[in-house]
Parts: C-alpha cells; structure tokens; sequence
C-alpha cells in the first residue's frame, strides 16, 4: 500500500481504487499532535463510527465498503473506504453554545454569521441547532468561522444547500440517540465528500469523541463547563497546566492517559450499549 498521508491522527493508505483509513492512538488537542498516545483511542474511535454509519445510513451515503477487509496489523482500527473528493469546508452543527462558538458570540452576538439571542452563557441550548462552518485550515494554522454566503461562493449554492442539509440532519439523529442514552450531543463535526459519481458521501468518522463534545444529561447546569466524555477533559487539563497551546505539547501523566482513556470507552459504550473489551 502507498501512504497518501499521515494526519494529526489518522493515516491514509491506497490500495488499488479503495482507500485505508487508519485510526492512531495519537491524540491531538489544539491543533497540536500530543507526545503520549491513549491506549485503545483508535480502535474506539473506529468502531464507534462504524455503529454511527449504520444509524445514519438512511440520512445519507457513507465511505465504508469493509471493515474486516483490511491488512492484519490494522485490524480493529481501519476501514476500506470509497475514495471522495472531499469537500473544503468544516461542517459544524451546534445545539449547545461553547467552545470557540461561545468566544465568537460573546464578541459578535454571532456564530459564523449566525445571529443569536442575548443573554445566552456557556452551555446554553440552542434550538433549533445552527450550521456554522469553518475554514480547513493549513498545518500549523487554525480553522476560521465562515458565513453561510461565504460556503455558498466557495462551493455553489447547491451543494452548500446540501451540505447545511446533511450536517443538521447528521446532528439531529445523533442528538435524539443519544439523548435516549442520558448523553447531551451539543455540537460535531462531520466530513463530506463527493464519490466518483458525484454523490455527497459522508467520510472520515463520525460522532466520535475526538469529532463531537459529549456531556452527562444528569446535572447538565448552562452557565458552567459540562463534565464531558471526549477530549474537553483533555484541553481542560493542558490549559490548567499553562500550556501555551504550541509545539511541543507535554507528556501526559499516567493518571490523565487513564482518565482519558475511561472517558472514550463510557462514550463507546453508553452509546452503543456494548461494552468494550
């Protein structure tokens, strides 16, 4: 196989028309490639996405052609994927006000040119939940909020239409599955692509912690940051350190490669209701 490219997280291989998609343990918080990996995090990322696919499917295509039809030393954490022309914009669905949607609002009002009511706090729920894109950014550059009109002259109106479509239906399903878990989904990420019939094509993964912030409904209090099940726990604990959020990011403890580890597996499991092993 030929490595295309080596990715903060993920690797990506070709092999003849397919493409195999690797799932590292590495860990990157901030657009930063951490030196310690978390056990299993590849692996859990992997198969929670493949559940997700399947829920997902009749909402809209995804890559996945095998997920046992891969090389020996890869199994548990790749797939073969379609190969897709992938789509040059973050697609965000938020329901919940935080991280850098919180910091744009409370210097604009906005989210990606979103206008919002006032008053509204960390955690606060927003209903119905709004497509923000961002831009994709280069290594060593972060992604930037982009306008709804901004999409639309990047990529045409149709597909930005289609894209906005996907992206909040993706993030319905998933609040309303998770919710039936006693898990707030309050906002993600997803990757679009277009498959060689021109048909958008959900790629990448999805629903993951490393791809959405997942929060414990009990106790869910706006005005605070939420106890999480992804790698919020993570940046919480890198910007407590006084980090200065650039290379070289630090070691991590035993302790915290362990808590971050438990975090991935609850979510692999309370939401799909199998326990990990």
């Amino acid at each position: 196989m030929e490595l295309l490219h080596s990715g903060k997280v993920r690797d990506v291989y070709a092999d003849g028309d397919d493409i195999i998609l690797v799932a590292s343990d590495r860990m990157s918080i901030f657009d930063v490639v951490l030196p310690t990996p978390i056990p299993d995090k590849g692996a859990i990322l992997t198969q929670l996405s493949l559940w997700w696919f399947e829920q997902l499917a009749d909402l809209v295509p995804h890559h996945v052609i095998s997920a046992t039809d891969v090389p020996a030393e890869f199994a548990g954490r790749a797939i073969r994927c379609k190969r897709l022309r992938m789509v040059p914009v973050e697609c965000i669905a938020r329901g919940y006000l935080t991280g850098s949607g919180l910091k744009s609002y409370q210097v604009t009002g906005e989210v990606s040119g979103v206008a919002l009511p006032p008053g509204l706090t960390e955690a606060s729920r927003i209903d119905p939940a709004i497509f923000t894109p961002t831009t994709k950014a280069t290594p060593g550059e972060h992604d930037e909020h982009m306008t709804y009109a901004e999409v639309e002259a990047k990529i045409g109106a149709e597909d930005a239409a289609r894209i906005r479509d996907i992206t909040l239906a993706v993030y319905q399903r998933g609040r309303d599955l998770a919710a039936e878990r006693g898990i707030i989904l309050a906002d993600t990420k997803i990757e679009l692509g277009w498959d060689a019939d021109g048909v958008l094509t959900l790629g990448d993964e999805v629903l993951t912690p490393d791809s959405a912030r997942f929060w414990p409904a009990d106790g869910y209090t706006p005005g605070r940051v939420q106890p999480s099940f992804d790698k919020q726990y993570l940046r919480d604990w890198a910007i407590d350190l006084g980090w200065d959020k650039k290379e070289p990011g630090p070691e991590l403890p035993e302790d915290v490669v362990a808590a971050t580890r438990a975090r991935y597996v609850e979510a692999y499991e309370r939401i799909t209701g199998l326990v990990w092993s």
